[in-house]
């Protein structure tokens, strides 16, 4: 069944100009809330956003993604920033050694910001963005944003970063899945070459 709804799954940016009923809110939600995390650290925040004065100044940070504006709801996965005492760094370098003088180096805050728990942020957002196709809802992933200014107009404390912007609407005019590529153009078994 999943692979069904993976089938019908495409990019949407006309929206009906139709509320998203809470219920259905909610059950996108609680798919993000189920997923997976390493530890089961949990480390998100999910932002619901359905005001649309603040759609439209998200759309605007959003580096003017006009058809931003026009969604019924955003929901904005928010991930937390690791702070060095947690061995990150000492994780990093084991997984890339050559790098390991750069990344030991690299200014404190700005490690801490790019190495932020944002992968594990995907996980709940597909899990969002299946759930709400089920319903329906279609939807499309933002990750060209400013962080900064998503994050003020969020009143985001600095433990979070925004690190996705899913963008959720019943469509309007037609639904059009494109091509994948084929599985032997993504799969190898066991070596490359």
């Amino acid at each position: 069944m999943i692979v069904d709804l993976l089938k019908k799954r495409c990019s949407m940016r006309n929206f009906k100009q139709m509320p998203i009923p809470q219920d259905t809110m909610d059950y996108i939600i609680e798919a993000g809330r189920l997923s997976p995390s390493g530890g089961n650290e949990q480390p998100w925040m999910f932002g619901i956003i359905n005001d649309k004065e603040l759609i439209s100044n998200i759309a605007v940070a959003a580096y003017n993604q006009e058809w931003i504006a026009s969604a019924p709801l955003l929901i904005v996965l928010c991930t937390t920033v690791i702070e060095d005492e947690r061995g990150a760094r000492d994780i990093q370098v084991s997984r890339f050694p050559e790098w390991k003088n750069e990344i030991s180096n690299m200014d404190k805050e700005l490690y801490s910001r790019l190495n932020s728990e944002e992968h594990q942020s995907k996980i709940p957002g597909t899990n969002m963005v299946l759930a709400a196709l089920e319903q329906g809802v279609y939807s499309t992933w933002v990750s060209y944003f400013n962080v900064s200014e998503v994050s003020k107009l969020l009143n985001l404390p600095s433990s979070y970063i925004p690190s996705e912007i899913l963008v959720f609407g019943y469509p309007e005019g037609e639904v059009k899945p494109r091509a994948k590529k084929k599985k032997n153009e993504i799969v190898f078994i066991n070596s490359y070459t």
